[in-house]
């Protein structure tokens, strides 16, 4: 791959991946402000558009550079005057039918891990991004993090197995110049060997903004973040920033929607997350303890909860959040944001919506979008610009990286396929599912993985009923995702390739959580100590990994 061709930043990428906020920094101005001083990188964020022909969710920079500095006692409150008006910028958008049509747009973003040879951490991503050269390689919050971030693509046709050659090229190509470094790309929900001693201050990435991000969270939350999460394993300390959720990495799935298909999408992905959770989970490991199948999920929780006890007491609700209803428009997301959670980061741009929209343009609603890249949703809704019009995007935020592209794609078909389905039956299952089951079903999922037992309304009847997670996606939701897949105009012979990978993931009880607790426990059987059994699996993880063989195959050493 020529380290100057591009995969493409979805643009506008303000609050899409993991740090969210950090990346809405980039693009906001301020008298005072933090530089970006990623290697590589000039001080200005250039948000990179798609290739000539591609689409592209490319969007309008706020300004050119933020730099660090104290916030004012009234900036808060002027922060959350500015954000009515993008909020009533936005319902003025959503009333006078000026967002996008329908174009079926999906995007890919994966966080990765650097690890070396002997499968620990590595921290070196500033030198890798300095080598890789290419901005569709982003820098994360640590320093053994990087982002490879995919164009936007139309869902249909040979889509996936496009999808799969685009991220094998630039996984390979940038695993290529990690060795040059004595490191590799891993892709993994949490690397296994990462220990309290490598999520410390001294390895945020070498980017000012990350700092204010962690100062902000730390005082807002006023003491340190406890670390709490029951397993078979149990793990129980305290941290005094927000480093470990650098060990939490995720794939971020896009769907572009209309504000008319918002709900129903959103609440498709809501219902779904604990069946995304079961087939995919991949974080069985924090700190050597072996806790839930999807720890990722719990550490993430902990590791950004502003609230010390006393305002969870109060039933102060958490900014990494599933939410507490069905929804039945897009504004009322951006409204709950405002409405519960008090702002982090107030940083202003001089742009008055309503002026711009009555010259006939189209707001960036910066703010808005900064706020909302705070507010850590599960299925976060995304406000957009591109080739100046407003679109709105679901992003799907709950699976784990990995194990391999075969099998990350997969679950995107999974995903993409029986949304399309579930957001426009006759009888809703958001109809039919508590919102509380839905939670419910996510936290079991988490903790269960493969083994997880969910409670979903019975088919032709009324009630719910428990199932067995495998049962359910092989018996009733891979034929739905085969017909959303359909619906997609997705070719056959890519509905039937990934979809099966997820059949078989079912059928032999394997996922990347169950594979890595398995070879973990077999390397112990071996004699080995705990932390060369996870260093020996980790690498073996590794080696599988880029062999692209899906995880269901992969088998265990005895």
């Amino acid at each position: 791959m020529n380290p100057g061709a591009r995969l493409a930043l979805p643009g506008h990428a303000l609050g899409m991946c993991r740090t969210g906020v950090a990346d809405s920094l980039s693009a906001m101005s301020r008298p005072r402000g933090v530089t970006d001083q990623r290697a590589g990188a000039s001080s200005t964020v250039d948000l990179v558009a798609g290739a000539p022909g591609r689409p592209s969710w490319r969007g309008r920079s706020m300004g050119e550079k933020v730099v660090a500095g104290i916030f004012d006692l009234s900036d808060r409150r002027r922060y959350r005057a500015k954000l009515r008006q993008c909020l009533d910028g936005l319902e003025r958008l959503l009333r006078e039918g000026r967002f996008d049509r329908p174009k079926n747009l999906m995007g890919l973003e994966i966080e990765l891990n650097l690890a070396g040879p002997d499968g620990l951490p590595r921290m070196v991503n500033g030198e890798v991004l300095e080598r890789i050269a290419s901005r569709d390689f982003q820098t994360e919050l640590g320093m053994f993090n990087l982002e490879v971030n995919i164009a936007p693509h139309r869902l249909g046709g040979r889509v996936l197995d496009q999808l799969a050659e685009e991220l094998r090229t630039g996984l390979a190509y940038a695993h290529r110049q990690a060795a040059q470094r004595d490191a590799g790309v891993l892709m993994i929900g949490i690397l296994p060997t990462l220990g309290q001693e490598h999520l410390v201050e001294a390895n945020f990435s070498a980017v000012d903004r990350y700092t204010l991000l962690n100062e902000q969270i730390v005082a807002a939350r006023g003491e340190d973040f406890s670390l709490d999460i029951e397993g078979p394993e149990h793990l129980s300390c305290t941290t005094g920033s927000i480093m470990p959720e650098a060990a939490c990495t995720s794939v971020q799935l896009h769907l572009q929607v209309t504000p008319e298909r918002f709900a129903g999408v959103w609440n498709a992905a809501q219902a779904v997350t604990a069946v995304q959770i079961a087939v995919g989970a991949n974080a069985p490991f924090v700190f050597g303890r072996e806790l839930w199948s999807e720890s990722r999920v719990p550490l993430f929780e902990q590791a950004t909860d502003t609230r010390p006890p006393e305002l969870v007491a109060q039933g102060v609700r958490p900014r990494t959040w599933f939410g507490e209803r069905w929804i039945e428009g897009p504004l009322e997301l951006f409204e709950e944001n405002l409405r519960y959670f008090p702002a982090l980061l107030p940083i202003f741009d001089d742009e008055d919506p309503q002026k711009v929209i009555d010259g006939g343009g189209v707001p960036g609603l910066g703010e808005l979008c900064l706020h909302n890249g705070t507010v850590y949703r599960w299925n976060r809704p995304v406000y957009g610009v591109a080739e100046g019009t407003p679109h709105l995007r679901v992003e799907n935020r709950v699976l784990p990286a990995g194990p391999t592209v075969t099998d990350v794609v997969a679950n995107a078909a999974f995903y993409y396929g029986l949304v399309r389905t579930l957001a426009v039956q006759s009888r809703p299952v958001w109809t039919r599912l508590p919102f509380a089951e839905a939670e419910r079903n996510f936290e079991e999922a988490c903790r269960h993985g493969i083994d997880a037992r969910l409670r979903w309304p019975r088919r032709g009847r009324g009630g719910l009923a428990e199932v067995d997670a495998v049962t359910l996606v092989r018996e009733e939701l891979l034929p739905l995702a085969a017909q959303g897949l359909d619906a997609w105009g997705v070719d056959p012979a890519d509905r039937d390739l990934y979809l099966g990978v997820i059949e078989e993931r079912c059928r032999r009880r394997v996922n990347g959580a169950s594979w890595q607790v398995a070879s973990y426990r077999a390397g112990r059987e071996r004699g080995l100590e705990r932390g060369d059994a996870l260093a020996a699996m980790t690498r073996r993880y590794a080696e599988l990994s880029r062999a692209d063989e899906p995880v269901h195959l992969w088998g265990v050493r005895g």
